[in-house]
């Protein structure tokens, strides 16, 4: 899909948009209903709670957006159906290959603790980050593999996924 004619791809990144914004919702509202059909206990109540939530989203929104940045810099969206032509190695892509879902990650397990909401800490953001493991291994991994070759292979070797790697001690 990465690499069909431009205009279908202009076409569908507001579809790739929406079904990934309606994911997000989902495991908002998801979470929430879940709570209340099992009446599940709240996650942290108080201050403690959301100082967390708010850390994380401290951290997790700016990297979300300024992988979008890189992203628009390179000519390309954060949709799959239209990404970047060259690989992406700069900003926060030198310390991790998918920075931007870190910065999702952060911002839903952020919000899980804002909202106080224990089954979107512990089960819909986990099942959220899980399906998009999935999907990167099976859909975007091969695809980058087939569009970029060694180049990628190399950056995939040196560059975790999600979380970076501490730095080396001299």
């Amino acid at each position: 899909m990465a690499t069909g004619p431009e205009r279908r791809r202009r076409l569908l990144t507001p579809v790739g948009l929406l079904i990934f914004t309606g994911l997000l919702l989902l495991v908002v509202y998801g979470s929430s209903l879940t709570d209340r059909a099992l009446d599940l206990p709240r996650l942290s109540p108080g201050a403690a709670g959301s100082v967390i939530g708010v850390l994380l989203l401290a951290v997790g929104l700016p990297l979300w957006v300024w992988c979008i940045l890189v992203f628009s810099r390179a000519r390309g969206t954060p949709v799959p159906f239209n990404p970047p032509r060259e690989l992406v190695v700069v900003g926060p892509y030198a310390c991790v290959r998918n920075p931007m879902l870190t910065g999702v990650f952060a911002c839903l397990f952020g919000l899980g603790f804002i909202l106080h909401s224990l089954s979107m800490v512990l089960v819909w953001t986990p099942a959220f980050l899980v399906m998009n493991v999935i999907a990167i291994k099976l859909v975007e991994e091969p695809e980058l593999d087939l569009r970029f070759g060694a180049t990628y292979r190399d950056y995939k070797r040196g560059v975790p996924m999600f979380v970076p790697r501490a730095a080396r001690p001299w």
